[in-house]
Formats: structure tokens, sequence, C-alpha cells
């Protein structure tokens, strides 16, 4: 594991608040921008939340749902709500700040993760050759069958994403106002 990965991983929900306070600050929200930004951060939400549904972290290779478009749902979801968010905030900067933090913070740690993953689990790297690392593919790769189970969502805490989605929404509102 590089350095610099591991301290992307250990930052990235300290960095995340940070990222999210300039946000809150900055941000200049128009009712259009927020409908439709809004819209499109709600999409990430719940693309993570159907990946959560289907994680058992280190426990077995997540292949069903949208693991078997891109290995990376949940950062796939992260990356479409902060774009949502970038556009219901309506400031160039602060899309750019998204951005240039995505790739500086999220794509090490994706990096950190592969690693883990191809030697936590031996099929890993031939699921690696058959699904791409975040932009899906369709029709999907055959993935080990399984179903979205709530009981998973929850046991990742995934609700919290939901929970900082509406808080972000309301502020949003409130801004607009």
């Amino acid at each position: 594991m590089n350095s610099y990965g591991k301290l992307a991983a250990r930052m990235r929900v300290p960095s995340g608040f940070l990222v999210a306070a300039l946000y809150l600050v900055y941000s200049r929200p128009r009712w259009e921008s927020l409908a439709a930004g809004l819209a499109v951060a709600l999409v990430g939400i719940a693309l993570r939340a159907w990946a959560a549904g289907h994680l058992t972290k280190n426990e077995a290779l997540a292949t069903s749902g949208p693991f078997a478009c891109t290995r990376n749902p949940l950062y796939l979801g992260t990356l479409t709500a902060a774009a949502g968010f970038a556009l219901a905030g309506w400031n160039l900067w602060l899309a750019l700040l998204f951005a240039a933090y995505f790739g500086a913070v999220y794509l090490p740690v994706i990096g950190e993760e592969e690693s883990h993953l191809r030697k936590l689990f031996p099929e890993y790297a031939a699921y690696a050759a058959r699904v791409p690392l975040l932009v899906p593919q369709f029709p999907i790769a055959h993935g080990r069958s399984g179903g979205f189970r709530w009981a998973l969502y929850f046991r990742n805490q995934e609700y919290n994403a939901l929970l900082g989605f509406l808080a972000g929404a309301v502020v949003l509102v409130w801004k607009t106002r």
C-alpha cells in the first residue's frame, strides 16, 4: 500500500467535512439549479443505497446488483451525488473543488481498496478483468446471484448518506429563500 493512498483513506471523512463546510458557505443555489441538482444527487444516493444492500465488507466479494456493472458503485454514487450538489450550488469554483477532491482523495482510496480486495479474494482478478473500475458497463457482467438486503444497508450504515443528503437539501432550500 502506498503512503499517499493510506493518508487519503484516513483523511477522506475529515477532509470531506471541510469541503462540505466550504460548499455550504459558498454555494449560491437558484430554484432551477436546486431542483436539477438535487434530482441528480438523489440518483447518486440511491445508487449508494443499492450497492450497500449487496455489500458484505471483507466477507464475500460483492458481484451482484450494481457490482455487476462497476467495481465501485459506492464511489460512483458519491461522484454522482457530488455532481448533483455541485449543480445545485451553482458555483463553478465549488464544482472544480469537488472534481479535484474526488481525484486527489477518492481515486487513491479506490487503488488502496483494489489492492486490499486482490489480497483478500483470489477471484478478484477475474472479476476486475470483466467489470470496469468506475464507469458502468451495459449489458451487465454476470455476477453472483443475490438480491438487495435491507439488513446490509443498515449494517453498512448507508442511512448516513441519506441523512447527509437531506441535511444538505434543507440548507440549500433555506439559502435559496
